[in-house]
C-alpha cells in the first residue's frame, strides 16, 4: 500500500515530466490589457488561461502564462460580458469588454439556469477556484460555511463527523440528516442515494473548478430535495491543447495530512484527466471535557478519492465523455466500538452539443454503487465502559438519466428537459446482546423520482421574466422485511407533484436591478428516514415507513446594486413555508440518552433577510461579507401543540460571515475569515440549547515562481469553544488547527 510520502513523490515526478513533455508547445508569457468601451482601464478583471488565474492591476493589465498560439484566454469582470479568445503569437493582447445587458448575458449553464447572475431572480453566491484553495478547511463543507446562511445539520464538519449527520440546509429551513438542499455536479445529484446526506469529500480537491450556491426553492427544474436551494459543484474539464498539472501537499495538527494531485491534457481531439486526494486525520475528542470518560477517543477518518475522465470532441461545438469517481473512507466515531466505512463507485457518460439553428442539447447517463457499514454501542453514565449493541450493513445502488434542450427565439429562450432517478437499498440490522450476534433483520425497498420540466425566459429590453414548472412522480415501493416475526406490512407511497416558479428582474439605471420570485418545491422522504434506525452518541432515532413528502411554498424579493469598479451589494427578503416537514420528535429521554422518531411535523415557516456585499476599495484588496436573519419556527403540529412556536432545530436566528483578502505579486496573499452564529437548539422541543460563537481563520500564501507556492492557515485562531451538538451529550466543534503546505500548478 502506498503511503502519502510515496504518493507525493510520484505526483511530483509526473508533474516534472509534464513540464518537459515534448508533445506540447513551450510556455510563454502574454501581457493582457483589459479596457472598457471608452478605453478606460478595467481594474480587477479576472484573466484565466487553463488552470491559471490572475487579476488585472490598476493599469488594467496582467501577465499570464500560455502555451501555443491557440491557447484560449478567458476574460471576465462584474458588469461586463465575458469573452474568450486565442492568445495569438504576440507578447501583448488588448481586450475590450462591453457593458453587459440582459440579452447579451443569456447562457444555459450546467445548473439549468438560463441567466447570468446580474439577470437572475435567484440569490446566487459563487466560490471560484481561488477561494476554494484559500478558505481554511479540510473539506468542501468547511469552505461553504463562509457563505452566510449555509448551515450543517450539526456544527461539526465532515472531517470528523459521521456521514449520516452531514446534512445541510439553506434559507433557515434546517434538516435532519437528510438535506433540504440538493447538491449536484455536472447535472448528477451527489446527495447520498440511501440517506440524502452529503459526502463532501467525494470529489478530488483539485478536480473542483467552482461552486455555485443558489438559494430558494428550485424543484421547478431539479425535482426532489431542492427546497432550500441548489449547490452545484462545477468540475475541472480537461482540454484546450495543453497540459494541466497540480499537486498540493498539506500537513496539520491532530496528525492530519492531505496529498492532492491532478494531471490533464489533450491531443488530436481527445482529452483526459486523472485526479486524486488522500486524506487522513487523527481527529480530536468530540465529547466536551466535563463529560468525557475512559471510552472517549478521537473521532478520525482515513479517506481516498479518485477521478478518471476521457473526452472526445464532436465537431466544432460538441463533446462526449466518460467519467469514473471513487470514494473510500473509514471512520472512528469517538469510541472504540463505534466505527463506519463507506465506498462509493460513481460512473457517468454524457454528451453536449450546440447548433446555432437547433439549439443546445445535453445528455447524462449515470449510476453508482455504494457500500456502507456502521456499528453502534451503549455507554452508561460515567462513560467508562461500552457495549456493542448493533451492526448495520447498508448497500445501495442508483441509476439515473437526464436530457435537456434549450434554444433562443429572439427575446425568448425555451428550455425543456426530463430526468429519472431509480434507487434500490437494503438496511441489514444485526442486534448484539452480551457480545452475541442475534438474528439479522433486513429491510429492502426501491424508490423512483421521474420528472419533466420546461422554462420560458422572456427578455424585453430591461426586463427578464422566467416562468418554469415541473411535474414529478415520486414513489417508494417494493418494501419488504425479512427476519422479523411477525413480518410487518410496509406501505407503498406514490405522489404526483407539481412545482411551478416565476422569477422577474427589472434593471434600472445606475446598476440597480430589482428581483422577485415565487415557487413551490418538495422533498421526498429518503429510504433512510423510512426504514433505517440511526444513532448519534446516545441519541437513537427510529424510522417511520409512513412518512410523506415535504411540500414548500415560498417567495422572495430583493435587489442587486452593481457599483462600477468598486463592487456589488445584494439584499433579499425571503419567506418559505414547509408543510409536513420531516423532523425527529423526542419520544422519551433520560439524563444520558434519548429516543426520537421521524415524523411529518405539521408545518414550519422560515422568514428573514439576507445581505451580501463584495467590495474592492483598492486594486489589491477584496472585502466580502454576508448576513442572514432567519426566523424559523414550527407553526402547526396537531399531534403535539406544545411544539408550535418552537425554533426549528439546528437553525440560528443570526449568522454572518466576513472576509478580507489582500494580494500583491511581491508579497503574496493574506486572508482573514470571520464566521459567526447566534445560539440555536439541537432538538424540536428546544430543550438542548447550543450557544452562539464567533470563529476567526487566517490564510497566508507566498509564491516563489508562477507554479510553486507555499501556504499556511490557522482555523479557529482564538480556540473558541463551539458547541456542536447535544444528543443529549454535549459535543464540540474543532479546536485551533494550524496547517501548512506546498502547492505546485
Amino acid at each position: 500500500m502506498m503511503i502519502p510520502g510515496k504518493i507525493a513523490r510520484w505526483c511530483a515526478s509526473i508533474c516534472l515530466l509534464g513540464m518537459t513533455f515534448p508533445g506540447f508547445a513551450a510556455e510563454r508569457t502574454v501581457k493582457v490589457c483589459v479596457r472598457d468601451e471608452k478605453g478606460g482601464a478595467l481594474v480587477g478583471a479576472v484573466v484565466r488561461s487553463g488552470a491559471q488565474q490572475a487579476t488585472s492591476d490598476p493599469s488594467g493589465c496582467v501577465a499570464i502564462a500560455v502555451i501555443g498560439t491557440q491557447s484560449m484566454i478567458e476574460i471576465s469582470h462584474d458588469g461586463f460580458s465575458p469573452i474568450k479568445q486565442a492568445a495569438g503569437g504576440g507578447t501583448e493582447l488588448d481586450v475590450v469588454l462591453r457593458v453587459a445587458t440582459i440579452s447579451s448575458t443569456v447562457e444555459v449553464t450546467a445548473a439549468r439556469m438560463p441567466l447570468a447572475l446580474d439577470a437572475s431572480a435567484s440569490s446566487v453566491r459563487n466560490i471560484d477556484s481561488g477561494e476554494l484553495k484559500e478558505i481554511p478547511g479540510f473539506a468542501l463543507d468547511d469552505r461553504l460555511r463562509q457563505i452566510a446562511g449555509f448551515q450543517l445539520f450539526r456544527r461539526t464538519s465532515s472531517w470528523v463527523a459521521n456521514p449520516t449527520s452531514q446534512g445541510t440546509s439553506l434559507r433557515g429551513l434546517g434538516s435532519t440528516a437528510a438535506s433540504r438542499t440538493l447538491v449536484l455536479s455536472d447535472q448528477v445529484p451527489l446527495n447520498d442515494s440511501f440517506g440524502g446526506w452529503i459526502h463532501w469529500n467525494e470529489i478530488p480537491e483539485l478536480a473542483m473548478r467552482q461552486v455555485e450556491v443558489m438559494r430558494g426553492g428550485a424543484s421547478d427544474l431539479y425535482g426532489s430535495s431542492a427546497i432550500g436551494g441548489v449547490i452545484d459543484v462545477i468540475p475541472v474539464i480537461p482540454g484546450e491543447g495543453r497540459l494541466q498539472y497540480g499537486l498540493n501537499v498539506m500537513g496539520a495538527q491532530e496528525d492530519t495530512s492531505t496529498v492532492s494531485g491532478l494531471l490533464a491534457g489533450s491531443v488530436r481531439g481527445w482529452s483526459g484527466l486523472g485526479a486524486s486526494t488522500l486524506f487522513r486525520t487523527g481527529g480530536y475528542v468530540l465529547t466536551a471535557p466535563e463529560s468525557r470518560g475512559a471510552v472517549d477517543i478521537p473521532a478520525n477518518v482515513h479517506s481516498q478519492n479518485g477521478r478518471i475522465e476521457i473526452r472526445h470532441g464532436l465537431g466544432t461545438d460538441g463533446t462526449m465523455f466518460l467519467r469514473g469517481n471513487l470514494l473510500n473512507e473509514a471512520r472512528s466515531n469517538g469510541t472504540p466500538l463505534t466505527t463506519n466505512a463507506t465506498r462509493i463507485w460513481r460512473y457517468i457518460a454524457g454528451a453536449d452539443w450546440n447548433d446555432s439553428e437547433a439549439g443546445r442539447f445535453l445528455l447524462r447517463l449515470h449510476g453508482m454503487n455504494q457500500g456502507y457499514r456502521q456499528s453502534f454501542s451503549s455507554v452508561p453514565a460515567g462513560r467508562n465502559s461500552e457495549k456493542l449493541t448493533r451492526l448495520q450493513q447498508v448497500p445501495s445502488a442508483q441509476l439515473g438519466a437526464s436530457g435537456q434542450w434549450a434554444r433562443a427565439f429572439g427575446p425568448v429562450t425555451a428550455v425543456a428537459g426530463a430526468d429519472v432517478l431509480d434507487t434500490r437499498g437494503t438496511d441489514a440490522e444485526t442486534p448484539v446482546s452480551n457480545s452475541v450476534l442475534q438474528a439479522t433483520v433486513s429491510t429492502s425497498a426501491r424508490q423512483r423520482d421521474a420528472g419533466a420540466y420546461g422554462e420560458l425566459l422572456w427578455q424585453p429590453r430591461s426586463w427578464s421574466v422566467a416562468l418554469s414548472s415541473r411535474v414529478d412522480h415520486f414513489a417508494s415501493f417494493d418494501a419488504k422485511q425479512i427476519g422479523a416475526t411477525p413480518a410487518p406490512t410496509l406501505p407503498e407511497i406514490a405522489e404526483t407533484l407539481f412545482s411551478p416558479r416565476l422569477g422577474v428582474v427589472k434593471q434600472l439605471r445606475g446598476g440597480l436591478s430589482l428581483t422577485g420570485s415565487a415557487f413551490r418545491a418538495f422533498r421526498g422522504p429518503s429510504l433512510n428516514e423510512l426504514y433505517r434506525t440511526s444513532q448519534v452518541g446516545q441519541q437513537v432515532t427510529l424510522a417511520n415507513p409512513a412518512l410523506r413528502s415535504e411540500r414548500a411554498t415560498g417567495w422572495e424579493a430583493g435587489g442587486l446594486l452593481n457599483l462600477h469598479r468598486v463592487g456589488s451589494v445584494r439584499a433579499s427578503y425571503f419567506w418559505t413555508q414547509v408543510n409536513r416537514p420531516v423532523a425527529a420528535v423526542t419520544i422519551s429521554s433520560t439524563p444520558t440518552s434519548s429516543t426520537l422518531q421521524r415524523q411529518n411535523l405539521g408545518q414550519l415557516t422560515s422568514k428573514g433577510i439576507t445581505l451580501e456585499a463584495e467590495m474592492r476599495p483598492i486594486s489589491f484588496v477584496v472585502l466580502k461579507g454576508g448576513y442572514q436573519y432567519a426566523d424559523s419556527t414550527v407553526t402547526k403540529f396537531q399531534a403535539d401543540p406544545t411544539l408550535v412556536g418552537k425554533w426549528t432545530a439546528q437553525v440560528p436566528r443570526n449568522s454572518g460571515t466576513l472576509e478580507a483578502r489582500l494580494e500583491r505579486e511581491k508579497w503574496g496573499t493574506f486572508g482573514v475569515y470571520l464566521r459567526t452564529s447566534g445560539h440555536q437548539f439541537d432538538d424540536s422541543s428546544n430543550q438542548y440549547r447550543l450557544a452562539g460563537f464567533a470563529q476567526v481563520d487566517l490564510y497566508a500564501e507566498h509564491g516563489f515562481t508562477r507554479w510553486l507556492k507555499l501556504w499556511t492557515s490557522v482555523q479557529n485562531v482564538g480556540n473558541e469553544r463551539i458547541e456542536a451538538g447535544r444528543t443529549p451529550l454535549l459535543t464540540l466543534g474543532a479546536p485551533r488547527i494550524v496547517s501548512a503546505g506546498i502547492r505546485l500548478q
